[in-house]
């Protein structure tokens, strides 16, 4: 297998960890990479060569890097910059990011800070370092009393709640320090509100997981996936989850694995699609489930049923499918990137954005971009989540 990306081992050696990553240099459409930026970008095919090279423990005596790989990953890189210059101008004044036919969302902020994470960029400086400063200080500005992370209500503030926990989780080891401990003071009552909601009495089918809204009193796959992965990158900089949090969420997600472990439904008992499947492949893998039986049954069906792009939530499904299929890792992997990379390269659109053909058109143009980016960059591993 080629890698594209250089080893985690030499950014956390170069940065520390918790450490604020360089930012890359543009120039119109055309990436330059300078001595700062090419653990994140590679504009110059010598010096991959001389990275690699130089990181022979990491690649060891595995194959060479083709120039296949090298344009595809220039392509991907390019994409990458093109989007992140959509989302900065599509920026309100107030810091928020929006979903089309909702407003301003903690939602879409949130995925698109991510967006801009994911690619290396961070709050404390660089091109994007005042759009992500306000957007985070909108978040914790839309903190409620009781802790839920939501402008507008919604028939399901979970959704919103779980994603800028996630968000706030990631961010916090980036941020300047006198913003940091807002940061994780807001995390962890996100955290115990996520925690109180997982203890509402529920029926033993829909124990362990989480719906729409704080109070309900059933489950499902989809909201359960964001607030496990921000209880996982929680727990993973030091907040108190308990361990029989996770033990209950996993056991939830198995029971949402379809007769025969060929997939994963939205509840127990309901079919399949690529999408949920994505879902309950990442939820486990964050906590540990590798390649377990339910997660390898899910991989092959995505093999056999790859996502599409007509298909329904496409780019909810680009995040969980892409993500997910990277932690299971190999040849998995391998088929999910080249071919999700090329769905998305292709169907980008003049102004840099991406927008669904189906029904997540609603949700207009940032959502699916900040989706598509997340997606394009898990190979990057800048955020604590991608990591293996």
């Amino acid at each position: 297998m080629t890698r594209n990306r250089p080893p985690p081992g030499l950014q956390a050696a170069k940065n520390g960890p918790g450490r604020s990553l360089p930012t890359g240099v543009t120039t119109g459409e055309t990436l330059v990479a300078t001595d700062e930026t090419i653990g994140r970008r590679f504009a110059k095919p010598e010096r991959l060569l001389l990275l690699i090279a130089a990181a022979g423990l990491w690649l060891g005596p595995g194959p060479a890097v083709g120039g296949d790989d090298l344009v595809r990953q220039q392509r991907v890189d390019q994409a990458v910059v093109r989007a992140l210059e959509y989302l900065a101008r599509a920026q309100e004044p107030s810091g928020a990011w929006r979903i089309e036919r909702i407003g301003e969302s903690t939602a879409a902020t949130s995925l698109a800070i991510m967006a801009f994470l994911a690619a290396g960029h961070v709050p404390a400086e660089g091109p994007y370092a005042d759009n992500l400063d306000r957007g985070i200080r909108w978040i914790l500005d839309h903190q409620q009393p009781n802790g839920m992370l939501v402008h507008r209500k919604s028939h399901g503030p979970m959704y919103s709640h779980g994603i800028s926990t996630l968000m706030l989780a990631e961010v916090v080891g980036v941020v300047e320090p006198s913003l940091a401990g807002r940061c994780r003071r807001a995390l962890e009552r996100a955290i115990r509100l996520i925690l109180q909601a997982q203890q509402i009495r529920k029926s033993s089918n829909h124990a362990g997981g989480w719906r729409y809204q704080a109070t309900s009193r059933d489950s499902d796959l989809s909201v359960t996936g964001w607030q496990l992965l921000a209880l996982r990158a929680a727990k993973d900089i030091g907040c108190d989850v308990p361990a029989d949090a996770i033990d209950r969420a996993i056991a939830y997600v198995k029971r949402c694995s379809t007769r025969g472990d060929r997939g994963f439904g939205y509840q127990p008992g309901g079919g399949t699609t690529p999408t949920r499947s994505g879902t309950g492949i990442l939820a486990l893998e964050v906590c540990g489930a590798h390649r377990c039986r339910e997660v390898l049954g899910a991989a092959e069906y995505l093999l056999e049923r790859p996502l599409q792009l007509n298909d329904h939530y496409f780019f909810y499904g680009v995040y969980y499918c892409t993500v997910g299929m990277f932690k299971v890792g190999g040849h998995y992997w391998e088929q999910t990137r080249d071919r999700v990379g090329e769905l998305l390269l292709s169907s980008q659109r003049p102004d840099g954005s991406w927008l669904s053909p189906r029904n997540e058109r609603s949700h207009g143009p940032i959502y699916a971009t900040s989706m598509a980016v997340l997606a394009l960059t898990v190979e990057y591993r800048y955020l604590p989540i991608y990591q293996r």
